[in-house]
């Protein structure tokens, strides 16, 4: 059996442990030993134990895995016209999803195929070691099918997002698009998703369609989430924790109500700042929910229309510049938070018998992620205990 050292950590941030290592579970001058893709031994690194190969830190900071609990990888074309208009004033919509809608449609599987591998590269060697991704930018039975297979390709968590908006050809007959949701689309998507989700919001599905969806998506064995509360109020959030729901995304825009009942529900609130940054939208108010005792996940919502960003550190830095969040609070919500959103125990955390997901830094401490926005810091990454 090999194993894998990894010593000389100078922070090693483990989501575990508590007491007096903090939230985030800070051990000083550490090691971690890896055999069979997962965490075997965690100690100091003067006990570290021998092993077959070796990773010197050189007393830098190594922390979990990011868990971006919230992606859209499998699209073609880009919409960056449509950002340097937002830019110019013209307000944010979600009217550009079915810009999206009918390239993807257009493409090949190869060209789809393409660009998630590309959009997982890159949030990789970002320090994303799982990534969840929806589908939702095909809207017929063969397209979403084939989005979520192509997404299963490179990741566990995939998620039926045929409920994204209505495509035009169903413009005037709304009730049928849900029944071939509900139906047909549902019974080509399911064997290729873990997730259902529903866009919650005007202009796209209302409460009673949003419901009728992800109730037909659970009876088939699928989890719930929900986009909620992105554009304005509305009933999103309330439905997601009556379901039941792992979480619901975006949260922007939030009731008293709304708070009580994630605060009462394991259902986690998943704040999606790269949206905000690109559509000049109000940020989430990640204080009021974490002050409430609510489970905060952050995610990157990578898309080509409203957040085209892969970068979890660049979604921490946003975090704690404009959502009030401490640096550690963003760190955990990016590891452990998002893991959380899926229902994992396995990753995101550090501790013997989880999976030896991790990056190492360029940097001492995992404050230099919101401190150094937009700087390079991972240094390498692993996944399942190999070197990516």
């Amino acid at each position: 059996m090999s194993s894998l050292l990894v010593d000389d950590i100078g922070e090693l941030v483990t989501n575990d442990f508590g007491g007096e290592a903090g939230p985030l579970g800070i051990r000083r001058d550490a090691a971690l030993l890896v055999e069979e893709g997962r965490v075997a031994w965690i100690g100091p690194a003067r006990d570290a134990p021998a092993a077959d190969r070796r990773i010197d830190a050189g007393g830098a900071a190594v922390l979990p895995g990011f868990v971006d609990s919230h992606a859209h990888l499998v699209f073609a074309g880009d919409r960056a016209a449509e950002f340097a208009a937002r830019m110019a004033g013209q307000p944010y919509t979600g009217g550009g999803i079915r810009t999206t809608v009918g390239a993807t449609r257009a493409a090949s599987d190869d060209e789809l195929r393409a660009t998630v591998r590309r959009l997982h590269g890159e949030a990789m060697r970002q320090g994303t070691t799982t990534i969840e991704i929806k589908s939702g930018y095909g809207l017929t039975v063969a397209d979403e099918a084939r989005s979520l297979a192509i997404a299963a390709e490179v990741s566990e968590e995939t998620t039926f997002l045929g409920a994204h908006v209505v495509p035009a050809e169903y413009a005037d007959r709304p009730d049928d698009y849900v029944g071939l949701v509900c139906g047909p689309m549902l019974a080509a998507a399911a064997p290729h998703a873990r997730w259902i989700d529903v866009f919650c919001e005007r202009g796209a599905f209302d409460v009673d369609h949003a419901r009728a969806i992800l109730a037909c998506g659970q009876a088939v064995g699928l989890g719930v989430r929900v986009h909620a509360n992105q554009l304005g109020p509305g009933p999103g959030v309330q439905l997601g924790v009556e379901l039941g729901a792992a979480s619901v995304d975006h949260c922007t825009h939030l009731t008293d109500a709304d708070i009580d009942a994630l605060a009462s529900a394991d259902t986690v609130a998943t704040l999606l700042p790269g949206a905000e940054f690109s559509t000049r939208s109000p940020y989430p108010d990640a204080r009021r929910l974490l002050d409430a005792g609510v489970t905060v996940a952050l995610a990157t919502d990578c898309n080509p229309g409203s957040s085209y960003t892969s970068s979890m550190p660049f979604c921490v830095a946003l975090a704690v510049r404009e959502m009030r969040m401490t640096p550690a609070e963003a760190v955990w919500a990016a590891t452990a938070g998002g893991a959380r959103a899926l229902r994992r125990d396995d990753i995101g955390v550090l501790r013997p018998g989880a999976r030896a997901d991790l990056s190492i830094l360029d940097a001492p401490s995992h404050l230099h992620l919101a401190y150094r926005p937009g700087v390079p810091l991972i240094r390498q990454v692993l996944r399942n205990g190999v070197p990516q």
